[in-house]
C-alpha cells in the first residue's frame, strides 16, 4: 500500500477562477464556506513530528502499523476467532499514546477515517490523565462517530476536569467535507486559560476558564492518546446500528503530529519547564487567541454545521453550565433537548471508555 497520498494541482486562469467561484456562490452554501475559510484562516505555523518521535503502542497488537520510515501510522479494527476454543470471538481495536505528559499544549495531527460502511465506529484523539488519576482524571475529545453506508462521519468534542463525568459537555457536529477522501488536521488547543478545538485552521468551539468552573477546568498533566473502537452500543443511531465486520479491517491514518507543549515529569508530576513560557508561545504564535477572522469563520461554521450542543439542552442543565456563552443566533435554532428544530440526532449523552486494550466482546467492556 502507498502511504502517501499524491495529488496534482492544476493552475486555473483568472476566469475561470472566477466563474467556478461565482457558481459555488449561487449554488453550494458548503462550498462557499470552504472558500471563505481559505481565506479568513492563515495557515498554522507548526513543527511537525514523525510517529516514532512522540509516541509509542499502546495496545492491539498488529492492528498498529508503522511506515517504514517511523513517520505515519495505521490503526486497525477488526475481528478474529480464537481457533483453540472454536467459537469465541475476539475484536480487536488499536491506540497509541504520547511519551510524555503535558501540562497545557497544542496536540495535532493529520487524519483520515475509514470509509464505506463504518456504523457504530469511535476514533479517538483525545488528552487524558485516567491512567494517573482515575477518580479525578481530567479530558480533552475529539470522537469521530462512523455511520452506515452512503451517509456521513460526525465528530463530537467533550471535556472534564477533576472527575467531572457527571456533567458532560458534549457537542455534536458534521464536516463540510468528506473526511475519508484525504487528511485534515484536528488539533486541540489547551492553557491556564482556555480550550480551542480546530478542524483544519477553523475554530469551532472555545471554552474560556472561569472562576465558576471551579475545578470542571482541567489542570492536570495529560497524555494524548488516539484509539480506534467498537462503540456498536452507542456511537450510531443510539446503539441500533453496529459495526459490521465484514467490511473489516477499518483503517485509520495518521501522519504530521505536533506534540508542542510544557513536559512533566511522569513520576514527580513536576514540569520541565516553565508552563506559563509554552502559554506565551502559544499565544504568539497565534494558536490560543482567535482573531476578528477567525471568530467569524467559527460563527459560520456553528451556525451551519453544529447539531447537538448542551449548554442549549435545558433539559438536561436548567441553568446552563458557567462557561456557556448562549449566541441569539445559536440559540434559536435548538429545541430544549439541546437538539436542532430541524434535522440531526444525538441519542447518548453518557461518558465512554476509548482506552479498553482489545475487549473481548462487542461491548465496551467498562459498560
Amino acid at each position: 500500500m502507498d502511504w502517501f497520498l499524491c495529488s496534482q494541482s492544476k493552475k486555473s486562469s483568472a476566469p475561470f477562477t472566477l466563474i467556478l467561484i461565482l457558481l459555488c456562490c449561487c449554488s453550494s452554501p458548503s462550498l462557499v464556506f470552504t472558500f471563505a475559510n481559505a481565506s479568513s484562516s492563515p495557515a498554522f505555523n507548526l513543527t511537525t513530528i514523525s510517529f516514532d518521535e512522540g509516541y509509542s503502542h499502546l495496545f492491539g497488537d498488529g492492528n498498529l502499523i508503522r511506515s517504514p520510515d517511523g513517520k505515519n501510522v495505521r490503526l486497525l479494527l477488526n475481528r478474529f476467532s480464537d481457533t483453540h476454543v472454536g467459537i469465541t470471538i475476539f475484536l480487536l481495536g488499536s491506540g497509541f499514546v504520547s511519551s510524555k505528559l503535558y501540562n497545557h499544549g497544542f496536540f495535532s495531527a493529520m487524519i483520515k477515517l475509514p470509509s464505506d460502511h463504518t456504523a457504530g465506529l469511535c476514533v479517538a484523539f483525545y488528552t487524558s490523565n485516567g491512567d494517573v488519576f482515575p477518580k479525578t482524571h481530567d479530558e480533552l475529545d475529539f470522537e469521530f462517530l462512523g455511520n452506515v453506508a452512503g451517509k456521513p462521519w460526525r465528530f463530537q468534542t467533550n471535556f472534564y476536569g477533576n472527575g467531572s463525568t457527571a456533567r458532560g459537555r458534549e457537542e455534536r457536529y458534521q464536516l463540510w467535507f468528506d473526511p475519508t477522501k484525504q487528511f485534515h488536521r484536528y488539533s486541540i488547543l489547551w492553557t491556564s486559560n482556555n480550550i480551542i478545538f480546530y478542524v483544519d485552521e477553523v475554530p469551532i468551539r472555545e471554552v474560556v476558564r472561569s472562576t465558576a468552573m471551579g475545578g470542571d477546568f482541567p489542570s492536570k498533566p495529560m497524555s494524548l492518546y488516539t484509539t480506534i473502537w467498537d462503540a456498536s452500543n452507542w456511537a450510531t443511531s443510539g446503539g441500533k446500528a453496529k459495526v459490521n465486520y465484514k467490511y473489516a479491517p477499518f483503517t485509520s491514518e495518521f501522519k504530521d503530529f505536533v506534540l508542542e507543549g510544557c513536559p512533566v515529569d511522569p513520576i514527580e508530576q513536576v514540569p520541565s519547564s516553565n508552563c506559563q513560557d509554552t502559554d506565551s508561545r502559544l499565544a504568539e504564535k497565534g494558536l490560543s487567541v482567535i482573531t476578528p477572522a477567525g471568530r467569524r469563520a467559527m460563527r459560520r461554521f456553528r451556525e451551519r454545521y453544529i447539531y447537538y450542543s448542551y449548554c442549549y439542552d435545558t433539559i438536561r442543565y436548567p441553568v446552563p453550565l458557567p462557561e456557556c456563552v448562549l449566541v441569539p443566533s445559536e440559540r434559536q435554532r435548538f429545541k430544549d433537548t439541546g437538539r436542532l428544530k430541524f434535522g440531526g440526532s444525538h441519542k447518548s449523552h453518557r461518558h465512554r471508555s476509548r482506552r479498553q486494550p482489545g475487549a473481548s466482546n462487542s461491548e465496551d467492556p467498562d459498560m
